[in-house]
């Protein structure tokens, strides 16, 4: 039964399409008790919210991550659900709960934590008869926070309401686990194309501004990569060392510590591979007791930094009490880590992501990049330029370095970028300066500033180093906060480049007119970096044909092809949204590549690189146009998995190509030479025919052609069955995995309308998604299907293809079972039959006994190769 004063509740707007079509839906999917929705900013994530506690009509506890967006839920329910903004069944306390009571998650731990006995603080929710949570961007939450939350849901038979705009996915594993644990699956999403199309969100593109490594940072990156080669380089002539490892009881006596084996494939791998890469000597009775077939050649990769950092990380930590009797060894070996820096905190990192992404991450060389892109947008925009340079510092030390110091800033922050532009920006009077703790305005806009708020109210103190501009203190509480006076001032164009800091303007803060975003950021999740481009794509009711510009900073390693650590980092940030592509033929999808930048961006590239984009990015009229033709290619996002065509020779088949072009490519030419043969056997055979007749010609025939074309018909063979059609197979892999969903209960979609879809694009790369599916339903197709594909780590089952030709032709396909069907035998085993359906005969072994534990390291190791690479990505793209 509804309560009174939710059902006295009435939305006062139509809904969008895409609105309805979202709760047209409720019904169905809170039947379990869960109603779990993506909705990016401008969606209207809030106002569904209310219209969901309304329909529920039961008393509601609502939990936002801060103070701004908690108080948003009330002016929201206030607005666009009264007619007087009357409604008065609501509260901010948790301890006097109402109809709808509004907190954050801190205030629910800080209350959790009054009670002694938490008996009394569950019977506390079923005493006020509080039924629904809604949770509002739920991926904010702390270890504690969760706690408290997880431990009211499990004792409570609560609905519970998620809304985010972005799932954690960049989280670990374990993150991610509990979020879902608390939210339930997805249920539903809200497409940024859905809200672009029906104009709610303004067409927007990223860009990507690279700067060069000042000499000081690339000196630094030149000596450390120079110290890790030379430290390979003796390591790999170093007897002592040799000898340590020779010693090693995974070497010596392999036999007597196979359940070890098992347990870390790896830390053996990377033995073998610096033991090989020493030139000693691999006996292959050790390669026998792990499955290897006597007589095989065996290629080791090489001996990259991976498998240097696998090898220590075990010998200094994770092995170390097993090796006790050489500790002293240890030591030393330790003490060398340390002094050319890959050894910190109990890890072992030769490739030093940490430290160098945060040389690159923090470059002072980024705040040259701000200032050209400003200029560049003032000089494009002019007096409607709305541009907000977000950074996650203030950096006061240095509020008062003048122009002569100006070199000497060495870091990221409010104040470094503020220097930066009111130095070298030529329209610095339209700068402002807004965090926590400080306030920077122009003189010029004093008068502006006073027709908002009293100025009377506040004290305006002239800078040191530039008395132009005034640091605004407030003396008094005012009718206005200063956030809303700057924002407001920032909207009518007195201030057109606001510089501050995420916490404060990052997430819930509104200023529609935002044109231009700079994520000069590099703290934080790549969640966070989604919320504040949310405040640059929002709709600007005075400017219909608004475009918004989202600028990110990324500063490039010169010693490495791929652009270094900086960029890599950024390519990972883009993985948490869609967005236009750059291309001719515009597509909407996730990922750093839609930019259509160079696989490899070198130092030397740098310059044409952002004259381009500067390029690309003065053009907004194009923006528009893009999602236009873009939008009407498909009708929702979709997940999808993208198997990489990594190219490389597997280390088990030296000297065999895998893919299937290349066994395209030799059946072609043995058709060829089987002609030309034919054509010379028959052309020097004629008098055996006429002399001994057809059936004697036809034995010739068969010996010469099996003599001649035997071993490369057998090759052909081997190569088809083991590579065959690679996306074809890909595609019953998909429909074993999409059967075993709906026999198993995972879909509710209707089974005549989802089919998977699988094909080969242009550079050798195959994309595989399920169509028709609901997002729940896509997303454990997609998560399915990449771990069945990645290279195996620690499956409970394994699934190996077998067949006569296989066992004669030595040919074995290992497999991890999903996890979605691992942790039951009987979904195993319906899995596996729909495996021999699609895929042909197998077995199926379990990893946690002696002869699966023994299939599991073979199966590792025969992927060894691909150990450090990513094999497979799920993407987002609208279809």
């Amino acid at each position: 039964m509804l309560r009174e004063s939710l059902s006295g509740l009435k939305f006062n707007f139509p809904w969008r399409s895409y609105q309805a079509n979202l709760l047209k839906s409720f019904n169905n999917h809170i039947s379990d008790g869960h109603f779990h929705v993506i909705a990016p900013p401008g969606s209207g994530k809030t106002i569904l919210g209310i219209e969901i506690i309304r329909r529920l009509g039961e008393k509601t506890l609502v939990l936002a991550p801060t103070l701004i967006i908690r108080n948003q839920w009330e002016d929201r329910l206030q607005s666009f659900f009264t007619k007087n903004e009357d409604y008065q069944s609501h509260s901010f306390n948790i301890k006097s709960p109402a109809d709808i009571t509004f907190a954050t998650y801190q205030s629910l731990h800080a209350f959790y934590k009054t009670f002694e006995d938490k008996n009394n603080y569950y019977a506390f929710f079923k005493k006020h008869n509080i039924k629904t949570l809604v949770l509002d961007e739920a991926h904010h939450l702390k270890n504690e926070w969760w706690n408290c939350l997880i431990d009211l849901k499990n004792n409570n038979p609560f609905y519970v309401v998620a809304l985010t705009a972005t799932p954690p996915y960049d989280s670990e594993k374990a993150e991610i686990s509990k979020y879902f644990m608390l939210c339930g699956e997805i249920d539903d999403e809200i497409a940024v194309p859905d809200l672009v199309k029906e104009t709610d969100l303004c067409a927007h593109q990223d860009f990507v501004y690279f700067s060069k490594p000042e000499d000081l940072e690339i000196n630094f990156i030149v000596d450390y990569r120079r110290n890790i080669a030379d430290f390979k380089d003796t390591l790999l002539k170093d007897q002592t060392f040799i000898s340590f490892i020779k010693q090693h009881r995974f070497f010596k006596k392999p036999e007597a510590c196979l359940e070890e084996l098992y347990a870390n494939a790896e830390y053996f791998s990377a033995i073998l591979i610096f033991l090989n890469a020493c030139d000693v000597p691999v006996e292959m009775y050790k390669l026998e007791i792990l499955g290897f077939n006597k007589g095989k050649a065996i290629v080791f990769p090489v001996l990259e930094l991976e498998w240097l950092e696998v090898l220590f990380q075990n010998l200094l930590v994770d092995d170390r009490e097993q090796l006790l009797e050489n500790e002293p060894y240890l030591l030393s070996l330790e003490k060398e880590l340390r002094r050319i820096n890959v050894f910190e905190k109990r890890r072992v990192n030769f490739i030093g992501e940490s430290l160098l992404y945060k040389s690159l991450s923090s470059s002072p060389s980024k705040l040259k990049s701000v200032v050209s892109i400003v200029s560049a947008e003032h000089e494009n925009l002019g007096h409607d330029l709305r541009c907000v340079v977000l950074t996650d510092y203030i950096r006061k030390e240095f509020l008062d370095i003048d122009e002569s110091k100006l070199q000497t800033i060495n870091k990221i922050g409010v104040i470094p970028v503020f220097q930066h532009l009111r130095i070298r920006f030529s329209n610095k009077e339209a700068l402002a300066v807004i965090s926590g703790s400080m306030v920077i305005i122009h003189k010029s806009i004093l008068e502006a500033f006073g027709r908002i708020e009293n100025c009377d109210h506040f004290s305006f103190t002239p800078l040191k180093v530039d008395n132009e501009f005034l640091l605004v203190t407030s003396k008094k509480k005012t009718k206005n906060s200063i956030v809303s006076i700057i924002t407001a001032l920032f909207e009518n164009g007195d201030v057109k480049v606001l510089i501050g800091t995420k916490s404060l303007l990052g997430e819930g803060w509104d200023a529609p007119s935002i044109n231009s975003l700079i994520l000069a950021s590099f703290v934080g999740s790549f969640v966070s970096s989604n919320q504040m481009r949310g405040r640059a794509i929002r709709k600007d009711a005075d400017k219909s044909n608004k475009t918004g510009n989202i600028w990110h900073l990324a500063c490039v390693d010169s010693t490495v092809s791929n652009g270094g650590r900086d960029v890599d980092m950024l390519r990972r940030r883009f993985e948490a949204f869609a967005g236009i592509s750059n291309s001719d033929q515009p597509y909407i999808e996730n990922g750093f590549d839609r930019l259509q930048f160079p696989q490899q961006i070198l130092e030397e590239d740098v310059e044409a690189l952002n004259i381009q984009t500067l390029k690309q990015a003065t053009n907004r009229n194009d923006t528009i146009t893009k999602w236009d033709k873009a939008i009407i290619k498909g009708k929702r996002l979709t997940r999808e998995v993208k198997f990489f065509h990594l190219g490389e020779l597997s280390y088990k088949k030296q000297k065999q190509i895998y893919y299937f072009d290349a066994v395209r490519f030799f059946v072609a030419e043995l058709s060829f030479a089987i002609l030309l043969f034919y054509l010379e056997f028959i052309l020097k055979s004629i008098h055996i025919v006429l002399n001994r007749g057809v059936v004697y010609f036809l034995y010739t025939f068969l010996a010469a052609f099996t003599v001649s074309f035997g071993y490369k018909l057998y090759k052909a063979i081997a190569l088809y069955i083991r590579y065959g059609y690679l996306d074809r197979k890909v595609k019953k892999m998909g429909n074993t995995i999409l059967s075993t969903l709906f026999e198993l209960g995972f879909m509710t979609t209707d089974k005549n309308a989802v089919f998977v879809e699988s094909m080969r694009v242009n550079n050798g790369d195959i994309v595989c998604n399920l169509v028709g599916g609901n997002p729940f339903e896509n997303s454990l197709f997609s998560k399915a299907l990449s771990e069945l594909i990645e290279p195996i780590t620690s499956p409970r089952y394994l699934i190996v293809k077998t067949s006569l030709f296989r066992r004669r032709l030595n040919i074995e396909n290992f497999y991890p079972v999903p996890e979605v069907f691992g942790d039951k035998k009987a979904n195993v085993l319906v899995f596996q039959k729909y495996w021999r359906s699609n895929l042909g005969q197998n077995k199926v072994f379990y990893t946690y006994r002696i002869e699966g534990r023994k299939l599991l390291l073979k199966a590792r190791l025969f992927h060894i190769n691909n150990a450090f690479k990513k094999v497979s990505k799920q993407g987002v793209v609208w279809k």
